[in-house]
């Protein structure tokens, strides 16, 4: 990533280092402004991506030199992580140049992509500072000693940041919607599988599972120096609401070898799409928040409009696809996309249309747990459209599981079949190999089926029994759940009415 080496570590070393992180984790835990799994993730964070910017910005500054151009650095000075980060403060001077001149100076940085990157991420919030300045001087410290010249050290930090996601993820219900469980991701995009050349983007990007996946999946493709250029600086691209998620995503773009990610900060459903569309991409990935309502201000950027944020991801989606033949999406949505009418029936048949709705892959219970219980699906669409049959899946639950939970989570080996099952499926949609025959959980439907149920996509496995059929207590509870969500949208566009209607009369 960085274009220097150094030898490679022994696995003491390595081990040595991820327990050197795990101790900053338990510092900044026992810290009064940090004792929360969400504040000292996001405080440890900050402080490893100004480390890597530390040493990515003295290989720009070298590759400049080679080429006899100058190097105007993002931070320098004393504003250099070298400079500031290994200088002998006493602890509450240190607190005061933090809180003082580091983090409004990353707040007022403009100028080009990355600068305004940073800016967005330390902007509109409070940056969570350690209130030990003893505490915060002992973490710079083991901060300091990761070389991010050095794959072993960067491979290092980024599994144990992913175990930190994971943890935030575990530990930290609001955590749910910016991280999705790592199985899931990959299987996505394997199956949509991103090519070099193509533009990349997720419209919720959280902590950028889906973009550092598919920057994982695309790398070895890149074999010359401008297909590698391009897949850094011309081809992955988020945005992000929040800004804690954003600079959390940042981070892992960095660490999965991204030197430049470019994450936006902003409310993605505040781009209206009733008109020409800027931007459009090749691929998106993404797990957009689902279970929010939307005002009316929000809603007005939809040709569909509705309160549920889900179904404006799924309008915004649909706009945001280049049009040419193969532009793709692999995207998460709860099962109520599936089952509701009214306008996500609307916005069903448009998608039914205007695309090719290939694959839809219907996940158990707790898949998303413990953050989520709302039962969830995989949905698979492309250019051109219209379709003309969908291939289902059901994931079935380990034998004598109830439901995936936080004990008992997700894994890699639970796709594996629908792994195999689907690679047979595409096939024979590229007229490569023979119809597949409908297992006892895969089966087809033709489009002209959901035409006569009014656009209800859900899954209706037709290979099971009907003793086999009912469902799951966890898969009714889940439902229930759903439902209820769906009257609580109804109420409050109920109240919002009435609410306007009392401010006119008034």
């Amino acid at each position: 990533m960085t274009g220097q080496s150094s030898p490679p570590h022994s696995n003491q070393t390595r081990a040595s280092l991820a327990n050197d992180i795990w101790r900053a984790c338990d510092i900044l835990r026992r810290d009064n402004n940090c004792g929360g799994v969400m504040e000292y993730v996001e405080h440890l964070a900050w402080l490893l991506f100004l480390r890597f910017l530390d040493a990515q910005e003295e290989v720009w500054a070298a590759e400049a030199a080679l080429e006899g151009q100058p190097y105007q650095r993002i931070l320098d000075g004393d504003l250099r992580w070298s400079s500031w980060a290994r200088k002998d403060w006493d602890a509450d001077e240190l607190l005061r140049f933090v809180h003082g001149t580091l983090i409004p100076t990353l707040q007022s940085l403009s100028g080009d992509p990355l600068r305004e990157t940073i800016q967005g991420v330390f902007t509109e919030r409070n940056v969570v500072v350690a209130a030990s300045g003893y505490n915060l001087k002992e973490v710079v410290a083991i901060v300091d000693g990761i070389d991010f010249h050095s794959e072993d050290d960067i491979f290092t930090v980024s599994h144990v940041y992913e175990d930190l996601l994971q943890r935030l993820g575990n530990e930290n219900r609001l955590a749910g919607e910016f991280y999705t469980p790592r199985p899931v991701v990959r299987f996505v995009v394997r199956v949509v599988a991103p090519r070099v050349g193509e533009t990349v983007y997720d419209p919720a990007s959280g902590s950028c599972g889906f973009l550092a996946q598919a920057y994982e999946q695309m790398k070895g493709q890149a074999r010359r120096v401008e297909e590698w250029r391009t897949l850094q600086e011309r081809t992955l691209y988020g945005q992000e609401k929040k800004a804690v998620p954003a600079l959390l995503g940042t981070l892992n773009m960095v660490l999965h070898g991204v030197t430049a990610p470019k994450v936006r900060r902003g409310n993605t459903l505040e781009e209206s799409v009733l008109g020409a569309v800027s931007d459009r991409y090749d691929v998106v990935l993404t797990n957009p928040p689902f279970g929010g309502t939307e005002g009316r201000h929000i809603q007005a950027n939809f040709p569909v409009r509705s309160n549920a944020t889900e179904l404006l991801f799924v309008q915004h989606v649909m706009k945001k696809l280049k049009a040419r033949d193969g532009a793709r999406c692999g995207m998460v949505v709860p099962e109520g996309t599936l089952f509701r009418g009214g306008a996500f029936a609307e916005v069903k048949k448009q998608l039914l249309e205007q695309f090719t709705l290939h694959t839809v892959v219907s996940l158990p219970p707790g898949t998303f747990a413990p953050y989520s219980d709302v039962k969830t699906a995989l949905i698979f669409f492309e250019r051109p459209g219209p379709t003309e049959e969908v291939w289902y899946y059901e994931m079935a639950l380990p034998e004598g599981l109830k439901k995936f939970s936080k004990g008992s989570p997700v894994q890699d080996e639970h796709f594996r079949q629908a792994q195999e099952l689907w690679a047979a499926w595409d096939a024979c949609r590229r007229g490569e190999a023979p119809r597949p025959e409908p297992t006892h959980n895969s089966w087809i439907v033709p489009a002209g089926e959901f035409r006569e149920r009014d656009y209800d996509l859900s899954a209706r496995n037709p290979n099971q029994a009907a003793l086999e059929r009912y469902r799951r207590p966890a898969e009714i509870t889940a439902g229930l759940l759903e439902r209820l969500r769906e009257m609580m949208a109804i109420v409050e566009d109920l109240h919002e009415m009435v609410g306007d209607g009392e401010e006119e009369a008034a």
